[in-house]
């Protein structure tokens, strides 16, 4: 096949690809000898209709095939002989749409190309690994914290009043026009009150009642309430109020670690210390990474695909103008129109992901079969009950394997260029590297 430059202007480049008929002819006729075997007609034994007599019946339906396959080896041979790669998928083209069979296929391609980039000396790059040892006053805050979230109950004084926040026990009939409906009772209920877990207007209505008390709860279920049968009716519940308890700090003792797992509090204590090393290390490590892109980005220049920068900065953009207005669900909103600013974080984000992305390559770091696995077992426990559903669905779809596959890719590339980089441990405290932290969320 012939192919023709017609741009090269910076990354765009634009061909045009000429496939004679002969060429055509030639490939049809090798897709049906490749058929041959396979192929039984009247008259004939499998595998011994003529080859002329199998074009005249099946030219045509395998012409479009020939056609494609043709241009996409012409189009391989390209990248390969020219050592080129594509920014992204090549637009391609018929020219001559008033074509018939016996004519030559006129084709345009067009692209952008990947840039090249230049060697890097990562030694030359230094950083700073700031560590946060947790001390024995952060470890009892994060333990008063879960005795918090374990809280108890414990009963308030004969003919107390429940108050916002306690919890009482209770059974309850509900009916909506005088009938008792299906799911509407419940005998011996725990209901904290203030926990908006019944319908809105219920639990404020319970605010002041005591135990031994009877009263009737009048609400309205939501238009949009799943069932639909009970869908913006009115429902009147008769409660009886058997217990009225107020909320109680858990002790921080040995029972309270067995609740968590631990056998004692000493080892709950432990637990507490390495969750928090993690953390701290965790953001310890996004300090670092964004030094090391900084440091990253001042090492490298070279052209960048338009299209990626344009691409990055409408989604930019686009994500920025939704934080901004938060109350808009969907794509119903006025057009949003990227700015200078937009653009200058776009380059800068399209030029450290191509550098990434070679570095990468280049290490020929690899995303294993185990850590994919892992990465979508931990996404699939967000799914309770439909994890095998799940997992199967991102087996099947190469798209969101690839969203899955590419920040596993980044972290590797991430741990390979500070393991090339000069890092010197420092010790800070937690206050200094919240305020660190501060300063990611404050830079875009």
């Amino acid at each position: 096949m012939q192919v023709t430059e017609t741009q090269n202007e910076g990354l765009k480049r634009a061909y045009t690809m000429l496939l004679t008929a002969q060429e055509l002819d030639a490939k049809v006729m090798e897709k049906l000898k490749e058929a041959q075997p396979d192929v039984e007609m009247k008259g004939f034994r499998k595998g011994k209709v003529p080859l002329a007599l199998m074009k005249k019946n099946f030219g045509q339906r395998v012409m479009g095939e020939a056609m494609q396959e043709a241009v996409d080896e012409a189009m391989k041979a390209h990248f390969a002989e020219n050592g080129l790669r594509p920014a992204a998928e090549p637009a391609m083209k018929m020219t001559n749409e008033d074509w018939k069979e016996g004519d030559d296929v006129e084709v345009e391609m067009s692209y952008e190309a990947l840039p090249e980039i230049p060697e890097l000396d990562l030694s030359k790059i230094t950083l700073e690994r700031l560590k946060v040892v947790p001390g024995d006053a952060e470890v009892d805050e994060a333990l008063t914290n879960l005795a918090s979230n374990a809280q108890d109950f414990e009963d308030r004084d004969e003919g107390a009043a429940a108050e916002d926040g306690d919890q009482i026990t209770m059974d309850f009939v509900g009916k909506v026009d005088g009938e008792a409906f299906e799911g509407g009772s419940a005998e011996d209920y725990p209901l904290v009150l203030g926990s908006s877990s019944f319908i809105p207007g219920f639990e404020e209505q319970l605010v002041g009642v005591k135990s031994g008390e009877e009263k009737d709860v009048t609400v309205n279920f939501p238009e949009d309430y799943q069932a639909t049968h009970l869908a913006g009716k009115e429902a009147v519940f008769s409660c009886t109020i058997k217990a009225v308890k107020a909320p109680k700090d858990a002790e921080i003792d040995d029972e309270l670690a067995k609740k968590f797992g631990a056998e004692d509090l000493d080892a709950l204590k432990g637990q507490i210390r390495e969750r928090l090393e993690a953390e701290y290390a965790g953001a310890a490590r996004a300090v670092m990474k964004r030094a090391m892109l900084d440091e990253l980005d001042k090492m490298v220049s070279f052209d960048l695909p338009p299209s990626m920068v344009e691409q990055e900065a409408g989604q930019i953009a686009h994500q920025l103008w939704h934080d901004e207005n938060p109350e808009v669900q969907g794509h119903d909103h006025p057009e949003i129109e990227t700015t200078e600013e937009h653009t200058k974080l776009a380059e800068r984000r399209v030029r450290l992901g191509l550098l990434l992305a070679e570095l990468g390559q280049r290490a020929e770091v690899q995303v294993t079969d185990q850590e994919m696995t892992q990465a979508i077992m931990e996404q699939a426990r967000q799914y309770p009950g439909q994890e095998r559903q799940f997992f199967e669905f991102i087996q099947k779809n190469q798209q969101m394997q690839q969203q899955m596959r590419a920040p596993i890719f980044e972290d590797k590339v991430i741990d390979y260029v500070a393991e090339q980089a000069q890092v010197t441990e420092k010790e800070v405290s937690k206050a200094d590297l919240e305020a660190e932290i501060e300063k990611l969320d404050e830079e875009v």
